[in-house]
């Protein structure tokens, strides 16, 4: 396919994926304040012991919030469209071989972009409690503004679904040659650099120990990706090996 054939491909994968986003989103609306709720519990298990009081700061917040929600949940609903949509992207050029591979990567990375957003909302009660428990006893209420408390929930439930694709996609652009083991540990230093400025933009700023948190599982799923390519890599050496002393025997 030459450039311009590409950026149409490109362009109507984007159109498929910004459509079932918006479709689910719809539909996540219906659902905003049974999400909003839910994600209210922390708060009111870490109010038992200490006072907190959660309230809106502007007049459209409230507004502005269940649209959010909503936004969130139609990304979630529709993760296996648009996530069939990236990979789908590549397929035009690759063999029949490579095809096989696509798909199976796929129906491993929904479940996995899901199953890391279910880790990422088992960890978020925890750190609401841990970072609730720094609040000072001469300050008798603590005051929650709720656009700042649902942004991080959103990214620290998002980063981890990324956080537990990525590996997927490293292993595939490795599975059809774009890219070796070798390659994946030579880049880990600027690796390590780019999950630590993912990391540090899906948390608060000041919050150091949630993106460390975030941080040592990406990497840790980094080299995981790495050692698969590596078991990769060495197979097909072996292949190539074998083909060679064929080849030189009937030579």
């Amino acid at each position: 396919m030459s450039l311009g054939q590409h950026l149409v491909e490109l362009r109507k994968r984007l159109t498929i994926s910004g459509v079932a986003i918006l479709l689910a989103g719809i539909g996540g609306f219906l659902l905003s304040e049974w999400a909003i709720k839910l994600l209210l519990v922390p708060i009111a298990e870490v109010a038992d012991t200490r006072k907190i009081v959660f309230s809106y700061t502007t007049l459209t917040e409230q507004f502005d919030l269940r649209f959010q929600i909503s936004l969130v949940l139609g990304i979630l609903i529709a993760s296996p469209i648009w996530l069939y949509q990236i990979f789908a992207f590549f397929v035009p050029g690759l063999t029949k071989r490579e095809k096989r591979y696509t798909f199976g990567f796929f129906f491993s990375a929904v479940p996995l972009f899901l199953g890391g957003v279910v880790v990422g909302f088992m960890i978020f009660p925890h750190m609401v409690a841990l970072l609730t428990s720094f609040n000072s006893e001469a300050l008798a209420i603590t005051n929650l503004s709720a656009r700042p408390y649902y942004d991080f929930v959103i990214k620290l439930v998002l980063a981890c679904g990324v956080a537990f694709v990525l590996p997927v996609f490293l292993v595939l652009l490795n599975f059809v040659g774009v890219i070796s083991a070798a390659s994946i540990l030579k880049g880990w230093r600027v690796a390590i650099l780019i999950i630590t400025l993912f990391c540090a933009t899906a948390t608060p700023a000041a919050d150091l120990v949630t993106m460390f948190l975030l941080a040592i599982p990406m990497v840790i799923l980094y080299f995981a990706a790495a050692g698969v390519a590596w078991w990769h890599d060495r197979g097909l050496a072996k292949k190539q090996s074998v083909l060679d002393a064929e080849l030189a025997a009937s030579a």
